[in-house]
């Protein structure tokens, strides 16, 4: 069974960094499009940002030029670098991936368009 398994959630003051970590297991192969999703207090959750297997990389808006995605192959593990936060990036953060295509571009970017999930982790950031 696919596994998801995020870390590296916590609280900051805003304009600080954080760098979130989603280590994957039981994959059969690790090339997969991969997303980082948030979900604030009241919201739907939303996709903010997805690597594919070729290393391309999409950001919303609302995060493009401050957060990073990448993975690294061997450690079948996917990162998100948080730089500049704001308070309204306060969330659960979550980890996902396709399952199914390693292009995201051949896919939307839902929730429903992802197969398997981390459990979330906290980001908080203060004013």
């Amino acid at each position: 069974q696919v596994q998801l398994v995020e870390s590296g959630g916590g609280s900051v003051q805003a304009g600080g960094s954080l760098r979130l970590s989603c280590a994957a297991s039981g994959y059969r192969f690790n090339n997969w499009c991969m997303g980082w999703f948030r979900q604030a207090p009241g919201k739907e959750r939303e996709w903010f940002s997805s690597i594919d297997g070729t290393g391309s990389t999409t950001y919303a808006d609302s995060v493009k030029g401050r957060f990073t995605i990448s993975e690294d192959n061997v450690k079948i593990t996917l990162y998100l670098q948080m730089n500049n936060l704001k308070p309204d990036d306060t969330a659960m953060y979550y980890c996902a991936a396709r399952g199914w295509d390693r292009y995201c571009s051949r896919g939307r970017s839902g929730v429903g368009d992802f197969n398997y999930w981390g459990q979330g982790t906290q980001v908080t950031v203060s004013s």
